[in-house]
């Protein structure tokens, strides 16, 4: 479950300026401040099933929006070639992202 609180807040910091001021105070409040559904939506003052699905329509905005863009994706590619030391190895990691 860890992991996922960490993808989708790593998708999150990079797409968070392609959703609505709802979406974002809402998965901030679930991902980040660690709030329940039921305690968001007492605050929200809307349903739990509200904050559900809005939870929801997130995380299906910022899966549709690195399934598209491959901003995460293409930064793990890069982190892990500066680990290398092979210049070689480097150039064709680097070559076959631009040739994606």
């Amino acid at each position: 479950m860890e992991e996922r609180y960490i993808y989708y807040n790593a998708l999150f910091d990079i797409y968070e300026e392609l959703l609505t001021t709802n979406e974002k105070d809402t998965f901030r409040d679930y991902y980040q401040e660690d709030l329940s559904l039921g305690e968001i939506a007492d605050e929200k003052n809307v349903s739990r099933s509200a904050i559900q699905k809005t939870i929801k329509n997130v995380i299906d905005k910022l899966n549709h929006y690195e399934s598209i863009l491959h901003i995460y994706a293409n930064n793990r590619i890069l982190q892990d070639l500066l680990e290398l030391s092979d210049i070689e190895k480097i150039k064709k990691g680097i070559k076959d992202l631009l040739n994606k």
